[in-house]
């Protein structure tokens, strides 16, 4: 047998009204919500009485909640937000590397016999363009594999003048007039112009594939156009001779450093490290690191710095290669690849350059704060300079790989990747006219490289600071240039002058060495005390009440939900199993509210006021006051046996 009060608890259950967690509808669990939660002004709407009081507190709560929103976006946008915080200390500084070069590659006297045809087809056109002639050409001849590759290409692309932009040229080689179809690229509006204004000088370059697709590549001055010209033969030329032979035909140690001084002390040539720059030739690097010791210095100064002095020889230069006269050096850390074409200093003859140096450390903070990468790994390209990875490394190694994709070939002024080799005309016809389209892309930012490559997080930089003297000055020109004609001797066969030298100074200005360094705004424990602040201030709740609130918006509305969808699919499946069957509709089908569903788990016993809630019967009357039943005053149904001193009383 069931107890009496299970079977009452079983009753109120099935029939007593859900509140809270477990109601039926999601307007009941809101009004439940309202009623019992921390927030004031939920209960205030639900408890206040007449519209006039109803509304201001819904306006009121509404607008605390966008407030607490439009302040939480805030915080979150300034928690990736980062400040940057300088720090400056004095202490002993390791010196950079300082790579130089002299700003002609190869001597001329070692490439004449590689460049004769190419010098001799330049002065061709020089004569007929400006109408001057050396005489008979000194340029020695050959009859190598280079020249009869080179005169047949020279025929193929040869300098053009075109006159008023019109698409008919002069062929400056052979005098002849031809038509010109194709783009027109102007490369330049250069203030040093041909005598007539109206003239255009220029090559086309065709696709080797297809002829009727031609670009022409136009200066306004003539200068650029025949250095453009002979730049573009000369890097075919250059790439078709081997590493071993291009070493021997630039500069040796002995041949461009004269003096060394470093940090008050004499240095020579074993503490450079040569590296060839497809470029630049032989150029030389101190305090590379290559050797696992890195100088240092301790004092500022032009004294305790590095002093050099450079012989750049002027007379042995590529007259058509190069029009300026001296050296190139730049600062750069031992890890770091020299781009020495890009942002190299240039550094006069018959002068004394100093440049003062300053050291910064710079440090940005990596994804979410900044789109930086902090070595590289990161990136979809190939490192093809074998150091630290760099902006710059990540650019031109790109733009090689889209070379070597598109056009077969290595351009010949970057690292070659493995597997390729450097475009020349007997292998790859077409190289040229593929090189010029692809950099037009790089330039324009259409080959995706510029969106790929990112910023290092971490670098160093040295902000240089130039000051040029006369070197050497005119009293001390005689005896100088004796001395150091007399030091190196027996390796310059000729009496030295000033044009042929270049006095260089590097040293730090000051040892105070800047750090920047980025640091996060805000912690997440600063976010977190925001957050209450913010959730205290407009909506008095803490995180127990943020508790509550995804408990019963999202948890509990949920639950609602899913068991309403199921209780629908529920009837569903019975009304289409009861029509299958025939049968008619029940009374215990109905749906049920209340406890009596299996989420429900409340086992305490009834109270007399849920007792009291109960819903009466619909076919029973209303429950009255029974009225009192009289026989129970009688004195024979109360006592079942009658006392012997009553019956006494009754026989007198």
């Amino acid at each position: 047998a069931v107890a009496p009060g299970k079977k009452i608890t079983a009753r109120i259950k099935r029939t007593l009204p859900v509140k809270g967690p477990q109601a039926p509808t999601l307007s009941e669990l809101m009004r439940w919500y309202c009623l019992n939660t921390n927030t004031h002004g939920c209960r205030r709407i639900v408890v206040s009485r007449g519209r006039l009081r109803r509304f201001p507190w819904i306006l009121l709560t509404l607008s605390a909640v966008g407030l607490i929103l439009w302040q939480c976006a805030e915080l979150l946008l300034n928690y990736y937000s980062a400040s940057v915080s300088v720090t400056v200390q004095f202490q002993k500084l390791p010196f950079p590397a300082v790579t130089i070069c002299n700003i002609n590659p190869y001597k001329y006297s070692s490439m004449k016999d590689y460049l004769s045809e190419l010098d001799k087809e330049t002065k061709k056109a020089l004569e007929t363009f400006y109408g001057f002639s050396e005489g008979k050409s000194k340029v020695r001849r050959s009859v190598d594999e280079w020249n009869s590759t080179g005169s047949d290409f020279f025929k193929q692309i040869p300098l053009l003048k075109f006159e008023d932009f019109s698409k008919t040229a002069t062929d400056l080689r052979s005098g002849q007039k031809r038509k010109i179809e194709g783009s027109v690229f102007h490369k330049d509006s250069s203030i040093v112009n041909s005598g007539d204004s109206n003239d255009i000088i220029g090559f086309q370059l065709c696709d080797a594939n297809n002829s009727s697709e031609c670009a022409l590549y136009t200066f306004s001055s003539g200068v650029n156009a025949i250095q453009e010209w002979y730049k573009l033969h000369y890097m075919n030329i250059m790439a078709q001779i081997p590493l071993e032979t291009k070493e021997k035909l630039s500069y040796s140690a002995d041949d461009l450093l004269l003096t060394c001084f470093f940090d008050g002390l004499s240095c020579d040539k074993r503490h450079f490290t040569r590296f060839h720059h497809p470029l630049h030739g032989n150029c030389y690097t101190f305090n590379s690191g290559e050797n696992g010791t890195i100088l240092s210095t301790s004092t500022g100064g032009s004294e305790y710095g590095l002093q050099v002095v450079l012989y750049i020889d002027e007379a042995d230069y590529n007259p058509f290669l190069v029009t300026s006269t001296g050296a190139k050096i730049i600062v750069h850390d031992q890890n770091e690849y020299p781009f020495i074409e890009d942002i190299g200093t240039e550094i006069e003859t018959a002068a004394a350059t100093s440049i003062g140096m300053h050291f910064t450390r710079s440090r940005k903070l990596s994804k979410p704060y900044s789109d930086c990468t902090e070595t590289g790994a990161d990136i979809p390209v190939e490192n093809l300079y074998n150091k630290s990875y760099s902006l710059q490394i990540c650019l031109h190694s790109c733009f090689q790989k889209a070379m070597v994709d598109s056009c077969g070939c290595a351009q010949y002024a970057q690292p070659l990747p493995a597997g390729a080799e450097y475009c020349n005309y007997k292998k790859n016809p077409n190289w040229m006219y593929c090189y010029y389209r692809l950099h037009e892309k790089f330039v324009k930012e259409q080959l995706g490289c510029q969106q790929i490559c990112k910023d290092a997080c971490s670098f160093k930089e040295w902000a240089l600071t130039t000051s040029i003297a006369q070197w050497p000055s005119t009293v001390s020109e005689d005896w100088m240039l004796r001395v150091l004609s007399w030091d190196k001797g027996q390796k310059i066969n000729k009496k030295l002058n000033k044009t042929d030298l270049a006095n260089l100074m590097v040293f730090y200005k000051d040892l105070n060495e800047r750090f920047i360094s980025e640091n996060p705004a805000n912690t997440l424990v600063i976010l977190l005390s925001n957050f209450g602040g913010q959730l205290g201030l407009w909506m008095s709740c803490s995180v127990v009440c943020v508790i509550e609130i995804v408990e019963v918006f999202f948890i509990d509305s949920l639950s609602i939900v899913m068991r309403c969808q199921w209780q629908k699919a529920k009837k569903w499946w019975n009304d289409r199993k009861r029509d299958r069957l025939g049968k008619p509709p029940q009374a215990g089908d109905l749906e049920r509210q209340g406890h009596n569903n299996p989420v429900c788990i409340d086992e305490d016993l009834p109270t007399f006021n849920t007792a009291l809630r109960l819903p009466l019967p619909q076919d029973s009357p209303l429950p009255r006051t029974p009225p009192p039943n009289y026989s129970t005053l009688r004195l024979e149904t109360a006592f079942t046996e009658q006392l012997p001193d009553t019956l006494e009383v009754g026989q007198h």
